[in-house]
Formats: C-alpha cells, sequence, structure tokens
C-alpha cells in the first residue's frame, strides 16, 4: 500500500518542480486516508519554513484538529532535514517512509539522525523506500539548475 502514498507524495513533488521549488513532496497518512499534502514553497512563501513536510503537517493538524499525529504515517520524497525531524518528532508522527536519502541535509540517518535518537523523548519508526522516481527528480532539477 504505501507505494500508492508515495506516489503521492511524487506528485506532489512534480507540483513543486512546475513552481521552480526544490521538488520534495510529502503527504500524511491516517488510517489509510490522506489527510495532508505538502510540496515546498519556499521561493514562493519567501519562508525557510515552507517545507513540503511542514506544510502537510500543518493541513493534517487542522484537518484533525489536533497537533497530535499519532497513528499516522508521513511519505516524503526526500530524506527530512533537520527542522522538518523536529516536527516529525513534535507531531509524534508514528512511522516515516522515505524515497531517496540526502547526503548534505538528511536528518533520519545519512548526516544525523535524530527521529530514531533514543535521548529524546520521541522515536519514529523509519522506512527506506529507495524509490528510483524521488531520486530522479531531485537529481534531475539540480542539473539543469547548474546548467543555468
Amino acid at each position: 500500500m504505501f507505494m500508492n502514498f508515495m506516489e503521492e507524495a511524487v506528485k506532489e513533488a512534480v507540483i513543486a518542480k512546475e513552481l521552480g521549488e526544490v521538488p520534495v513532496g510529502a503527504v500524511i497518512v491516517k488510517n489509510d486516508v490522506i489527510i495532508g499534502r505538502g510540496h515546498n514553497l519556499r521561493e514562493t512563501n519567501n519562508s525557510p519554513l515552507a517545507h513540503a513536510e511542514i506544510l502537510a503537517i500543518e493541513e493534517a493538524c487542522k484537518n484533525i484538529d489536533s497537533w497530535r499525529l499519532n497513528g499516522c504515517e508521513l511519505y516524503v520524497t526526500l530524506e527530512p532535514c533537520v527542522m522538518c525531524a523536529g516536527a516529525i518528532i513534535q507531531s509524534r508522527i508514528s512511522k516515516l517512509h522515505i524515497g531517496t536519502f540526502d547526503p548534505s541535509g538528511g536528518a533520519c540517518g545519512s548526516v544525523i539522525d535524530l527521529v530514531q535518537n533514543r535521548n529524546l523523548s520521541f522515536f519514529v519508526d523509519v522506512t527506506w523506500c529507495y524509490d528510483e522516481r524521488c531520486s530522479t527528480i531531485i537529481t534531475d532539477f539540480f542539473k539543469e539548475r547548474r546548467k543555468k
């Protein structure tokens, strides 16, 4: 089932790419229903906080009328950064599915691991999906950007 939800996250990443944003997408699922979606909007919103995960978390919290996302799963195309990993922990998301790693800023195991740090008060179950679409969209985006 998770590949269907990862497909939805990829669709969000495509929207970000079409807007000229770094192509990262995220969806939050509870009881097999998407309750939050997000894609990067940092450039559009002129905000360093407008990451796909943060926007999806905000929408999910509004949709269930709670800041606690216990029992929810987050599907994201790129490994979350430190800020997003912190938000995932703070929102109590139970499971995280990651499409590809971020070797320069990943905070779920690539550079550091916040979400599975036993010294913190909450532990997130992580699944690495290594979805080729997730790797390709981000790699192609930065190749094109370097050409310009």
